[in-house]
C-alpha cells in the first residue's frame, strides 16, 4: 500500500473564492510565544546549559533572540546557539561577572550542518551515528533539554485565547477568501487550540509541521490556483514573510508587542485593500518597513 501523503489535503484543495489568506498560529493568531519562551524554554535553557550565574542576562538574551529580533520564530536549536555562542558572552552582566559561558562545540556543529534535521528525531539520529564520546554527551544534553521543553509546553501552555480582533477578522474574511492555518506547530496542538476557542470553523485547512514547512504549505495550496496578488500570508516573524515571498505572495505582519492593533488594522483596513487590489506596492512596503523596525539586528545592550 502506498504511503499517505500528509500534505494531500493542501495539494487537492480547489479554491472556493477568488482570494487566499494563510495565517500563522503561534505568536500571530494566539498569544503563545511569550509564555512558551519565558516559562518553558528559558528556565530549562539556564538549567541544562549551566547558565545559572548569569540567569538574568540569559533571560534578556532569550527574549531578544526569540521574540524581539530578526531571528524571532526561528528553530529552537538555531536560536539557542545564537544565545550561548554570540549574545550571552557579549552581555554586560556576563562581562561584569567575568563569567565564561560554557560552549558546546559538537552541538553547535550539528546545528550548523546543512545536512542536519534540527529536531528531536534529528538529534537522536546524530547521537546514534557519532563515535565521539564528547559529541554524544553534548547531543544527549541537547536532546534531554529539547524533550524537557516539549514536556513544559504541554504542562504550561493551556487555555491561551487568540489575540483581540482575531475572531472579528476571521468573521470578516471568511465570506470572501479561502482561509488556511499555515504553521510550524504540530497538527495535533494546532487543531486543539483552534477548536478549543471555536475558531477552527473559519478555516478550510489547518496545516502544521507534518504537512511540510510554511513555504511548502503555500506552494501546495495556491500554486496555479489564484491570480497574482490574490494570495496573502499573515504572520509575526521574518520566516513567515520569507515563506510568502518564496511563493510570490503578499505579506501582512502582526507586529510583536502590538498584536491587537495589528489585527484591528487588518480587519479595518488591510484586508479591504487586499481584495480591492490596493495592497501590493506602497501599502505593503509601508507595513513591512514598520514590522522590520520592531525586530532590530542588535540587542539594546550593544547599541
Amino acid at each position: 500500500m502506498a504511503a499517505v501523503d500528509p500534505a494531500q489535503a493542501l495539494k487537492d484543495f480547489k479554491p472556493k473564492h477568488e482570494f487566499f489568506v494563510g495565517i500563522d498560529s503561534d505568536g500571530c493568531a494566539f498569544d503563545t510565544m511569550g509564555i512558551k519562551h519565558r516559562e518553558c524554554f528559558c528556565p530549562w535553557l539556564i538549567a541544562y546549559f549551566g547558565l545559572q550565574p548569569v540567569a538574568q542576562a540569559a533571560r534578556e538574551c532569550k527574549d531578544f533572540a526569540d521574540l524581539f529580533s530578526k531571528t524571532r520564530g526561528g528553530n529552537r536549536h538555531k536560536t539557542t546557539k545564537r544565545i550561548i555562542a554570540e549574545l550571552l558572552p557579549n552581555h554586560p552582566m556576563t562581562k561584569a561577572r567575568d563569567f565564561t559561558v560554557p560552549q558546546y562545540r559538537h552541538y553547535f556543529a550539528w546545528v550548523e550542518d546543512p545536512n542536519s534535521t534540527l529536531s528531536n528525531d534529528g538529534l537522536q539520529k546524530a547521537i546514534e551515528e557519532t563515535s565521539d564520546p564528547q559529541a554524544k554527551k553534548e547531543l544527549e544534553l541537547a536532546l534531554a533539554w529539547s524533550g524537557r521543553i516539549n514536556w513544559a509546553i504541554e504542562e504550561t501552555v493551556k487555555a491561551m485565547p487568540p489575540f483581540p480582533y482575531v475572531r472579528q477578522s476571521l468573521e470578516k474574511i471568511q465570506p470572501s477568501a479561502d482561509v488556511f492555518v499555515v504553521s510550524a506547530t504540530p497538527d495535533e496542538a494546532l487543531k486543539r487550540e483552534w477548536e478549543e476557542h471555536d475558531i477552527a470553523k473559519y478555516v478550510q485547512v489547518i496545516a502544521g509541521q507534518e504537512m511540510g514547512n510554511k513555504a511548502q504549505h503555500l506552494a501546495y495550496a495556491t500554486t496555479g490556483k489564484y491570480q497574482k496578488n490574490h494570495v496573502l500570508m499573515v504572520g509575526d516573524a521574518p520566516g513567515d514573510m520569507e515563506a510568502a515571498k518564496k511563493n510570490d505572495a503578499l505579506f501582512y505582519p502582526i507586529n510583536p508587542g502590538d498584536e491587537a492593533q495589528s489585527w484591528k488594522r487588518f480587519g479595518d483596513e488591510a484586508f479591504d485593500k487586499f481584495t480591492s487590489g490596493r495592497y501590493a506596492g506602497e501599502y505593503e512596503e509601508k507595513v513591512i518597513a514598520e514590522f522590520d523596525a520592531y525586530l532590530p539586528e542588535l540587542p539594546p545592550w550593544e547599541k
